[in-house]
């Protein structure tokens, strides 16, 4: 086995790995991250190895994210605790978990794009697959021919001892026969690691980590279900892999925002789930699990004009919520209570108090109105041919001198480009609310908004309560004037449009 981390270099990692010892089990970690069970990788091993039929076996181990020195209460919601406890035991049920791009032990045959034995993927489709069965002579399936030098450069690329590396390890070959004296591969692993080593291969597209996505390793995951391939979650007490989640408002938007970019990426690529399950072997019920996150940027669009419509109804003196005397009132009432008490009984199951339940419902509306909302507006501009999407490294904070860091779940502001949609939408709610406030005690007129969108309106304003205490901040705890200004025009643009409608 062999252990790398996944810092964005992990294709030539593999390679690397492929040439120097070429284990059949890859583990695959986070600069960031550690191990925190001492038995994290036998647990792995035996549930890898459990059966001896490969038809039935995974294709990879993967750890839900954990982290270390958690804030209490998930202040920026971003600990994924009730999401991962609710869905990986039904995705168990499917095709398994998610490959979330660390904590995963990985086998290096499905790296290199082997479906399993009877799998029909080879019929459906997949320029290079096919031929993966055509390894060798002394291969298990007898039937098979030899690939020649030039269709194996094709696939793997230019390095000789690396084609024979992965012509053994896919063959299932026991013994790979690679020297003992691993200096004398150094100048191999150079050859592999250069820049132009994957041109005109199939790297990145049938073997390695899938490029196209911001997010590779859910269409890397992809992939792997959809040629026949099962997963398993490694789900151990203590866990197995501990990292630290982001802090502060501008490292949670960053990484909020790649991960939309990079879902809505792969949901309007050739790649897309809905194909695999017509076109491959991805089953109905785990390809609803994937749209469940790549629809996140797209839910952007529908969550801010909700978010925006009851401001428009107390500027507008109109109404969208029925009157309190009837009955639609109470339908609307009981939906959004039953909602609410929904999720925070989900909440009280697994053991987080009511704080922790408000920090995630009052940060998924954040996120809707700024990271999810520009990555979905990077996309657009990428197929419009405009401009191309950026990776964005998180960057971790760190206390600076002279700062307050008593309350580290307090949220923090800077300059960039997230926070302007956010501080427009909660100022055109303060705004409104006002405005409709002044109204109903001005005049006795009965028409117009009633209590709903007053409670809508208000609502909004409690989820952005961080906002709205940013105007008054200091330092980082305040939102910068540039955005309060390129905010402010967004809310003269939406003022003017409820006038002329």
């Amino acid at each position: 086995m062999i252990c790398f981390s996944k810092t964005y270099v992990t294709e030539w990692q593999t390679r690397v790995s492929g040439v120097m010892t070429n284990a059949p089990f890859v583990l695959n970690v986070d600069c960031d991250m550690f191990a925190n069970n001492p038995q994290v990788i036998l647990h792995a091993m035996c549930l890898l190895l459990d059966s001896p039929d490969e038809v039935n076996n995974y294709a990879f181990a993967q750890a839900p994210q954990q982290f270390h020195r958690a804030l209490k209460d998930d202040p920026f919601g971003n600990q994924l605790v009730v999401i991962q406890q609710s869905l990986v035991p039904g995705l168990q049920g499917i095709q398994g978990y998610f490959y979330v791009g660390t904590g995963c032990l990985q086998r290096r045959t499905v790296i290199y794009g082997v479906p399993p034995n009877g799998s029909k993927f080879k019929k459906k489709g997949g320029r290079f697959i096919p031929r993966l069965q055509l390894l060798e002579c002394n291969s298990k399936d007898n039937s098979t021919e030899m690939l020649s030098s030039e269709e194996l450069r094709l696939f793997y690329g230019n390095s000789m001892e690396f084609m024979h590396s992965a012509v053994q390890i896919t063959a299932g070959i026991s013994s790979p026969g690679l020297p003992g004296d691993l200096s004398s591969r150094v100048a191999v692993a150079e050859m592999v690691t250069s820049c132009s080593y994957e041109f005109n291969t199939a790297w990145g597209d049938e073997i390695g980590w899938v490029y196209g996505s911001m997010t590779e390793d859910i269409l890397t995951s992809l992939r792997c279900h959809s040629m026949g391939w099962r997963t398993v979650a490694l789900m151990l007490d203590p866990p197995a892999f501990l990292g630290s989640a982001p802090v502060g408002g501008p490292a949670s938007l960053t990484q909020c925002k790649r991960w939309a970019t990079g879902h809505l990426e792969i949901l309007v690529s050739k790649k897309n789930p809905v194909v695999s399950v017509i076109t491959k072997e991805l089953m109905l019920r785990q390809c609803l699990a994937y749209l469940i996150f790549l629809v996140l940027a797209v839910r952007s669009i529908v969550e801010v004009c909700y978010a925006l419509l009851p401001a428009y109804c107390l500027l507008s003196n109109s109404t969208f919520v029925p009157n309190t005397s009837e009955v639609g009132f109470v339908v609307a009432l009981a939906l959004f209570v039953t909602y609410n008490i929904y999720t925070l009984v989900e909440y009280f199951r697994y053991g987080l108090s009511v704080r922790a339940w408000w920090n995630n419902q009052r940060m998924q509306r954040i996120y809707s109105s700024t990271a999810w909302l520009l990555g979905f507006f990077s996309v657009v501009l990428k197929l419009l041919g405009i401009s191309d999407t950026v990776f964005e490294i998180t960057q971790k904070e760190q206390q600076r001198p002279g700062e307050d860091v008593d309350d580290p779940g307090r949220f923090t502001f800077d300059s960039s480009p997230p926070f302007v949609p956010g501080t427009a939408v909660m100022l055109v709610n303060l705004w409104a609310f006002a405005v409709g406030l002044l109204r109903v005690l001005s005049t006795t007129d009965a028409e117009g908004p009633g209590i709903g969108e007053f409670v809508c309106s208000g609502w909004i304003l409690l989820c952005f309560w961080s906002f709205l205490t940013g105007l008054v901040g200091r330092g980082r705890h305040g939102i910068p004037c540039p955005v309060i200004g390129k905010a402010m025009v967004m809310v003269c643009l939406f003022l003017q449009c409820c006038k002329t409608a």
